[in-house]
């Protein structure tokens, strides 16, 4: 049974960094792609980045990009969004997701981890 669990989050400031990990168990990752996605209240989901899992090929949002870095550590199974500069729009509950390669749908979520930030 897959498991993604996210933690890292919290209250910070504005212009502050936080690192959000998420730990993947419950089965090997190749061919996956790993994402990190966020929902700020009375908004729809968002992507926010991903990664492959093999290759450590990236890819973000444009208003993540050059603020936020994923990264991925196999021998410790986890996921990390590095992210700095922080702005309030950027406060949402983060969620950490799984899916192979040539599917388009996420299929594991994790349960999500709260990044509030204050101006």
């Amino acid at each position: 049974q897959v498991q993604l669990v996210e933690s890292g989050g919290g209250l910070v400031q504005a212009g502050d960094s936080l690192r959000l990990s998420c730990v993947a168990s419950g089965r090997t990752f190749s061919g996956f792609l790993m994402g990190w996605f966020r929902q700020a209240p009375g908004k729809q989901r968002e992507f926010v980045a991903r990664i492959t899992w093999s290759g450590g090929i990236t890819y973000y949002a444009d208003s993540v990009k050059g603020r936020f870095t994923i990264s991925r550590d196999k021998a410790k199974n986890t996921v990390y969004l590095q992210m700095n500069s922080l702005k309030p729009e950027d406060a949402a509950v983060y969620y950490c997701a799984a899916r192979r390669i040539e599917q388009n749908e996420y299929d594991y979520w994790g349960q999500g981890t709260q990044v509030t930030v204050s101006s």
